[in-house]
């Protein structure tokens, strides 16, 4: 939960003042296009871009997990899709000019008096302020999970992200093993520079 708050809640003050943009990327996804798109994305004026949860093409088979698609999230979003917090693009410029950290701040302190709020700190928080800081919908090829996103978008998907598919509780080597080709590749291309690097002899396995 600490590490979820640093990602979300001081984004106007980790970064150099010259840092105009940040990207996030979360660890366990493998990127399969060109991010500069991203980079060099209109935001629309809002201040942040997330992507929406796998809402135009849901894997039905979890339909009954998606919490933000019934009971509070449903009634505080309406029509607005819930967003994801594994990848997004921040804008610094606008965010720090306009106070958007303090925003964000004040309103954590507010919600984390109830200990049954904020489960998911790092994107319940956006979300639930995303009627005062608004938030830009990234395309949703951007973040393709299979626990939660259909196997007919996989092939447009620019990013795989491992998200723990609920009912299989399935360990995310294995899934990446499974779903995404290239793993295996780039985890003996890391493998053999660590090797080289610390002047170990032979093959890691997983």
């Amino acid at each position: 939960r600490l590490i979820w708050a640093y990602k979300i809640l001081f984004l106007d003050v980790l970064f150099p003042i010259d840092v105009r943009r940040v990207l996030f990327i979360d660890a366990d996804q493998v990127v399969r296009a060109d991010v500069v798109e991203l980079w060099n994305m209109d935001l629309q004026g809002n201040y942040y871009g997330f992507v929406p949860f796998c809402k135009k093409h849901p894997n039905e088979d979890t339909w009954g997990f998606r919490f933000w698609e019934q009971g509070y999230w449903k009634s505080h979003l309406g029509e607005s899709p819930y967003h994801i917090s594994a990848l997004f693009v921040v804008d610094l410029d606008k965010f720090r000019h306009h106070g958007a950290g303090d925003l964000l701040r004040q309103t954590y302190n507010t919600l984390s008096r109830d200990p049954g709020s904020l489960s998911n700190l790092d994107q319940d928080l956006p979300n639930y302020a995303s009627n005062r800081l608004g938030i830009f919908s990234l395309p949703e090829e951007w973040l393709w999970c299979e626990s939660w996103c259909s196997q007919d978008s996989k092939p447009q998907a620019k990013t795989i992200d491992l998200c723990q598919n609920p009912q299989t509780k399935e360990p995310k080597i294995a899934m990446a093993k499974r779903i995404i080709p290239e793993w295996q590749g780039y985890y003996d291309t890391v493998m053999e520079a660590h090797n080289a690097v610390s002047g170990a002899d032979g093959k890691a396995e997983l």
